[in-house]
């Protein structure tokens, strides 16, 4: 028979309630049970002593019979220092981005890396020499200027009026 430490739901409708039983893996997950070793209340602050409570002795008798313990049974376990701390992942693959996504990603990074090695390699090279600056140009006067354009629109005015005259 293959026996395994895991979680059995109790509580109401969005108030969980976990009983840490040892039981045949082929039985359902809130079915039958050879013993109950401890419970498990996620609802309670993690830093609250009554939020897993565990008989450590019977945890370690049914795992010298061959139970398995589930994921989560097992994190409980490993911080009761019962068997080594398991391997936990951060995220199921499920969340990663799909590849066109890590594509555009990985794009990002190699040119963030691409901009660091140019700003690294311009910090690095000696300083050219700067262009000789120019002389600034005088500019004229507002009013000189305006007083030069005046007539040159003037004069287009006074041709079209002469042109009229000579027509006439």
């Amino acid at each position: 028979m293959a026996l395994k430490i895991r979680l059995s739901r109790g509580g109401a409708k969005k108030r969980p309630y976990y009983r840490i039983v040892v039981a045949d893996s082929r039985k359902p997950r809130d079915g039958r049970f050879i013993e109950r070793i401890g419970t498990y209340n996620p609802m309670l602050e993690k830093d609250s002593p009554d939020r897993v409570v565990l008989d450590i002795e019977r945890a370690k008798h049914w795992l010298s019979h061959g139970a398995t313990p589930s994921d989560r049974v097992a994190g409980f376990l490993g911080n009761a220092e019962v068997i080594p701390m398991p391997a936990q992942r951060q995220s199921p693959k499920k969340s990663l981005p799909k590849a066109k996504a890590q594509e555009r990603l990985q794009e990002a990074a190699n040119a963030a890396e691409a901009a660091a090695e140019a700003a690294k390699a311009a910090a690095e090279a000696p300083p050219e020499e700067a262009p000789p600056e120019e002389a600034p140009v005088e500019e004229a006067p507002v009013e000189e200027v305006a007083a030069e354009e005046a007539p040159a629109e003037e004069a287009p005015a006074e041709e079209a009026v002469a042109e009229e005259e000579t027509k006439e």
